[in-house]
């Protein structure tokens, strides 16, 4: 339209005009000028197809759309990029630091992440200084721990302007939750990050980093319905090798109202069961001393990839509790899980993280299963299948030695309105009931939870309601925060934050003083027991101290002394890291417990033992304690 308007006036020439040939001279000037414009746009375009036809294709974008979707479950998937040469993916010794932030989840991806770049040449270095990749494994839950992550990376910008300097520029990368949640802002703002990638995008990091090698951020967030990493050993980087996280499922379901976990980590997808019994096996060959088993909803775990044999049934749930999901049926359950884990090391702990109250039925169930517990799928014949009862979790804790009578137990509030406004799908009564029915079925429990402090609608009498829950249920341990709203959650569409800022924090204090002090009530009771307690390490307060933890997850303190090796044995050791200690318990207080070792034992020697004081002592001990 713009060329039809300049050549309206030629067509409309008078006597008046200047000559016309000056007009048209300078109309053929620009006329010259558009089709030289029009020609290089097509070279541009041109090339620009070239260039496409000769990258990634779609399928390289899109996890869990295999080309081929008859391939095995348990085939690696293909890594392969025939835009890029093996060379350019290779670290070629490069050093890569890691920091983790958050949860547990998150130190188990950091051991995927490095097991993956460690087979492409890479190394791994302690020290910040001596990084030329830089990546820091995130956490969304809260935003303070967004801000951290913020704040960490202004730091680490000023380092790599430093670096820039030298032959080596500085990498830096944002793995984990923060990576899916806040893509655009860390690839704009101030040009932060050279490489983003989610939970589900960790085998792509060789590739990510090679397309950062050429002055381009590079980034994949995209999250899967099948990836689980289960043929990705990690690498695990215990103290000296004692415990390990091992992680059975990604994503979560349940969809609270005030979680993120859902949109930064997908939906539920479990790992095969073998592929988990096979690393436990080798941590236990490593000696390792105790495994966390690692999920965001750990008890829901399902593995369906052996469905055919395994039945139809359908997921059962704790009573009076129900699910914003339809029922699900098929697959190996935790308890299946849990059982065959538990069996594979006596003398290994065997702990697991973090569960869902929604997920503890109490009844026994029948499963179909090879009697032998095998997943050799192509030689089994119906011959080979038995039914067997298979204890449900509770049940099981209270009858295995070597899982921990410990559970988390996330309540969230005490107050069924504001639960219902979560989502979480039980009632205050409900949580009660089965709170009551896991002390039952396992007397010596240790219990631990959740709060969350000023919730979307919490009224004063709700706060009241969460800390008089807290005093009848009496943890041992807690985590609590202030309500911090999030993108995307349901709440952040239907519900308002309208607690004021200092309102939720003056009821998060007031939580915390109620737990600590029933805390220090319930870790009191202990006083004049024998515990046995696993050696983590020398005291972060006294390098004369030794630190350790119960069967109940409590931290114990005592003096680095040695210790008979057995009870009644009249030599003495010094004792290590990793070795199981029967200590006696003689303070305690909201945080840890005091004692002094006497020998050195063994899970297997726990239940001799280990024996809670009549009920008259600990009583006297209690009384003495109190100030």
């Amino acid at each position: 339209m713009e060329y039809l308007r300049t050549l309206k006036p030629i067509f409309t020439v008078t006597q008046h005009w200047p000559p016309v040939s000056r007009i048209q001279a300078r109309y053929c000037s620009k006329l010259a000028s558009a089709v030289d414009t029009v020609r290089e746009k097509k070279k541009t375009v041109d090339k620009f197809k070239s260039r496409l036809s000769s990258g990634p294709s779609f399928q390289d974008f899109v996890k869990g759309l295999p080309a081929n979707r008859s391939r095995a479950a348990d085939e690696e998937p293909s890594e392969k990029h025939d835009y890029l040469s093996e060379g350019l993916l290779m670290g070629n010794s490069r050093k890569v630091y890691f920091e983790t932030y958050g949860c547990q989840m998150n130190v188990n991806d950091t051991e995927i992440a490095w097991s993956i770049l460690q087979k492409k040449g890479y190394q791994r270095t302690a020290h910040l200084s001596e990084a030329d990749v830089v990546l820091l494994v995130t956490c969304s839950v809260r935003e303070k721990a967004e801000q951290t992550i913020w704040n960490r990376l202004q730091q680490l910008t000023a380092m790599k302007r430093k670096r820039l300097k030298t032959h080596t520029p500085m990498k830096i990368g944002i793995l984990g939750c923060m990576a899916e949640r806040l893509k655009m802002e860390l690839l704009e703002r101030e040009k932060l990050v050279d490489v983003l990638a989610g939970p589900d995008a960790y085998r792509d990091l060789p590739r990510l980093l090679a397309v950062s090698d050429g002055g381009q951020q590079a980034c994949n967030v995209l999250l899967s319905l099948e990836e689980t990493y289960a043929d990705v050993m990690p690498v695990h980087h215990a103290p000296r090798g004692h415990s390990a996280f091992v992680s059975i499922m990604r994503g979560c379901d349940n969809m609270c109202s005030y979680c993120i976990v859902p949109f930064t980590r997908g939906r539920e997808r479990s790992r095969p069961v073998r592929s988990i019994l096979e690393e436990v096996r080798m941590l236990s060959d490593q000696g390792v001393k105790e495994v966390t088993l690692l999920g965001q909803n750990v008890n829901s775990y399902r593995d369906t990839s052996d469905e055919q044999f395994c039945g139809s049934d359908a997921t059962k749930l704790s009573r009076g509790f129900k699910t914003v999901y339809q029922t699900k049926r098929g697959g190996l359950r935790f308890s299946d899980l849990l059982d065959q884990v538990s069996r594979i090391d006596p003398n290994v702990r065997i702990r697991f993280t973090s569960p869902h109250p929604k997920d503890f039925p109490d009844e026994v169930f029948a499963l179909i299963c090879f009697s032998s517990f095998g997943y050799s799928l192509g030689s089994v014949s119906p011959a080979h299948l038995v039914c067997v009862s298979i204890l449900q979790v509770l049940h099981l804790i209270a009858e295995r030695g070597n899982i921990c009578k410990q559970i988390h137990l996330p309540a969230q509030s005490g107050s069924s309105r504001v639960l219902k406004a979560m989502r979480r799908g039980y009632t205050r009564e409900a949580y009660l009931d089965l709170v009551r029915n896991i002390k039952q079925i396992i007397p010596d429990v240790s219990l631990s939870s959740d709060f969350i402090s000023g919730f979307c609608g919490e009224t004063e009498d709700d706060h009241q309601q969460t800390l008089s829950l807290i005093r009848e249920v009496g943890y041992n341990v807690g985590f609590l925060f202030a309500y911090s709203m999030r993108k995307k959650t349901h709440a952040f569409h239907r519900l308002q934050d309208d607690v004021p800022v200092e309102v939720k924090q003056r009821r998060l204090e007031e939580c915390i003083t109620v737990f600590r002090g029933e805390a220090e009530r319930v870790n009191a009771a202990l006083i004049g027991s024998t515990q046995l307690v696993l050696v983590e390490g020398e005291s972060k307060r006294s390098a004369e101290d030794l630190c350790g933890r119960t069967d109940g997850n409590m931290k114990v303190i005592f003096p680095k002394e040695d210790v008979h090796v057995q009870p009644t044995a009249f030599s003495t050791v010094p004792i290590s890291v990793g070795d199981y200690v029967l200590v006696k318990i003689l303070s305690a207080n909201s945080q840890s417990l005091r004692g002094r070792a006497l020998s050195l034992s063994s899970l297997r020697a726990r239940e001799v033992h280990c024996r809670t004081p009549p009920e008259d002592q600990r009583d006297e001990h209690v009384a003495h304690t109190q100030p």
